[in-house]
């Protein structure tokens, strides 16, 4: 981790044995990471007055899809930092990779009780 603009104005190693696909969370108190084994990993970090990161923890060790050739992020975290979006590999051939639900609208309006 470097400071920007001034990138010579420090250094901070925040994943030891290596990471790919970082993301800050929105409220800035931590980064996301995939770790050299695939496991999303969280390091809370402080800002201000100056920059101090903690120690890495393991979220999940789930092995989630990573396209290849890909080297933008295939996930996302919610803005509450509590929830994640992910591609999940298929874990048989009978388990569909994708749903779609068409029309989930009035599915939706058929379940919900009238007034």
């Amino acid at each position: 981790m470097r400071p920007f603009p001034d990138v010579d104005g420090g250094n901070w190693t925040i994943s030891p044995s290596g990471g790919t696909r970082p993301l800050w969370a929105r409220n800035g108190t931590e980064l996301f990471y995939l770790d050299s084994a695939g496991a999303m990993t969280h390091v809370p970090v402080q800002t201000a007055p100056t920059f101090s990161a903690g120690t890495a923890t393991t979220l999940f060790k789930t092995r989630y899809v990573v396209p290849g050739g890909v080297v933008a992020r295939s996930y996302d975290v919610s803005p509450d930092g509590q929830r994640f979006l992910m591609i999940k590999e298929a874990g048989t051939a009978q388990e569909p990779l994708m749903v779609v639900v068409l029309n989930w609208l009035e599915e939706l309006k058929a379940t919900l009780p009238t007034k």
